[in-house]
């Protein structure tokens, strides 16, 4: 009964972050990958020392290709992200990244995505969050189904929703200052993390919501507000338990993974956290209010 009884608090703590996180997008803003906005990627890896990355950059930005990012991943290896080059202008980017023969390299991989490649990929994107979060308010919707009273069964579909945008909002304000203070840029991976962010978090809002039916059901009390602070102890541990091992699991990936997976890592680890935080400071208060709503109109 805690967190009902402290609900005016927690989200008011939410809708902050909420706003800090939106003011922290609009400000920062998204650096968009070349999965989206098109352009070249290629990996090398030195093979006998390895040159400043300052140094690297400076060399890159030389040949004018626009605005370049040199990137270092592991030991030797760099990735380096230009607009979309011809063949002639890779050749020359490799010439260049070897220091005119200084700094022996081997090219691991080279990417190019072009224009309307990554637009496309942009909509499909926005199309997929959008047909996630219509799936989620019409299987919530349909899963309980069978509780008008107090509230009705739409509106558990609907603050699932609210919890979900809390949960993506958080996570993208925190990506927007990694964006800022590392340079980190919004691809494909990143939409994937979203997307695995949206349905795990609603896994832990329809746990809780499930235990408030069966306690409806089983009439354990007359007042909704007891109803749902029962439900709530009786379910936290689960979600916690839950919530926090995945997140140990992904923080283990960061530390130790591959350098391609951590900023993916990092981003999903955040949207578990702020899922299990609204799961439990965020949904159940929303239920309690809508419901006072309800009954005071």
């Amino acid at each position: 009964m805690f967190v009902i009884k402290h609900q005016k608090i927690f989200l008011g703590v939410s809708v902050f972050l909420v706003l800090l996180s939106l003011l922290g997008v609009i400000v920062f803003g998204l650096k968009i990958g070349i999965d989206f906005k098109g352009g070249s990627l290629s990996e090398v890896a030195y093979t006998e020392s390895v040159p400043d990355v300052k140094d690297i950059q400076a060399k890159v930005d030389e040949l004018n290709f626009g605005q370049a990012t040199v990137q270092p991943i592991g030991e030797k290896g760099v990735y380096v992200k230009t607009r979309d080059l011809s063949e002639i202008e890779r050749q020359s980017l490799m010439k260049t990244l070897t220091f005119e023969g200084l700094y022996p390299l081997e090219e691991r991989a080279f990417t190019s995505v072009g224009p309307s490649v990554g637009e496309e990929l942009k909509k499909k994107s926005i199309v997929s969050l959008l047909l996630v979060g219509l799936g989620i308010i019409l299987f919530v919707a349909y899963a309980f189904r069978g509780v008008s009273k107090p509230v009705s069964s739409w509106k558990y579909g609907l603050i699932a929703i609210v919890t979900l945008l809390h949960d993506v909002i958080l996570t993208m304000g925190v990506f927007a200052l990694l964006s800022h203070t590392l340079g980190v840029e919004a691809d494909t991976l990143f939409v994937v993390a979203l997307l695995t962010v949206l349905g795990l978090s609603v896994n832990d809002t329809i746990v809780v919501f499930d235990r408030v039916r069966e306690n409806l059901q089983n009439k354990i009390s007359d007042d909704f507000k007891v109803i749902v602070g029962k439900s709530l102890e009786q379910t936290m541990v689960r979600s916690l338990n839950t919530s926090l091992s995945t997140i140990v699991v992904l923080l283990a990936l960061f530390f130790v993974g591959p350098d391609s997976t951590k900023i993916f890592a990092l981003t999903l680890a955040s949207g578990m956290f702020f899922g299990a935080y609204s799961s439990i400071f965020v949904a159940s208060p929303l239920l309690v209010l809508v419901n006072r709503r309800k009954r005071s109109s």
